[in-house]
């Protein structure tokens, strides 16, 4: 379903995390990897005991994003609070090692791309700016680019602007980096959570479902939802 044109559209921004990026598998597979360094842990690694500690990681990081947001806590870009939370998830799993540690606290610096990510960008940034909005900190999405192979005519981070999306002055800093009127700017997201918060900044919107995504309600008034990036960008290019 979409009710976007592309004549209606003059720059597209896209959410990275879970969006563009495999960020639970890759967090998951960088947890496994500081385990099997430190001897396998109390436990070995199983499947359970990782995705156990993911859920750690990832309950912390939207905690103190969330404490960010309601002012609970000064803000802090995303590679102290993944250290924050690698901290706590080597407390948890017994890890000792600082090296190991230190590894851990950069695992957001490489999550591996979605099959078609790559080759979609690139398709799109035929037709029209595209830009990266994320709440990930600009050290990180400088490496993470790199690793995962992102290549971007502008990436954004709410560091800029010292908030996490979905705070509107994230959306702000993607329109007014766009220079267009933001219901000419597309944002793209896998998160309905993300898209929320952009339509409500006047953006547009279009949400690609990817397996660890937020999906949206029968209730939410997106321009567009697609089965894939391929679906997207194909409905963008399209003459």
């Amino acid at each position: 379903m979409a009710d976007i044109r592309a004549v209606d559209i003059d720059a597209v921004v896209f959410d990275i995390l879970g969006t563009l990026v495999d960020e639970p598998g890759g967090l998951r597979a960088e947890i496994r990897d500081a385990i099997s360094a430190s001897d396998g842990g109390p436990d070995g690694g199983s499947d359970d005991s990782v995705d156990e500690l993911l859920t750690v990681w990832q309950r912390y990081v939207e905690s103190e994003q969330r404490r960010i947001g309601q002012r609970e806590r000064a803000y802090a870009d995303s590679e102290v609070i993944d250290w924050e939370a690698a901290v706590r998830v080597a407390d948890r799993a017994g890890l000792t090692d600082p090296a190991v540690i230190e590894r851990l606290a950069t695992a957001s610096r490489r999550l591996p791309a979605w099959g078609d990510s790559v080759a979609g960008l690139e398709r799109l940034a035929r037709r029209f700016p595209v830009l990266g909005l994320s709440n990930a900190a600009h050290l990180t999405l400088l490496h993470l680019n790199a690793y995962a192979g992102l290549r971007w005519h502008q990436v954004l981070s709410g560091e800029a602007v010292g908030a996490y999306k979905p705070a509107p002055e994230v959306y702000g800093l993607a329109v007014d980096t766009a220079g267009c009127p933001p219901e000419r700017v597309l944002m793209v997201a896998a998160h309905a959570w993300d898209l929320r918060g952009a339509r409500a900044r006047g953006m547009r919107t279009g949400y690609v479902r990817r397996p660890v995504g937020d999906p949206p309600t029968d209730a939410d008034a997106f321009d567009g939802r697609f089965d894939g990036l391929d679906d997207l960008v194909n409905t963008l290019t399209a003459r």
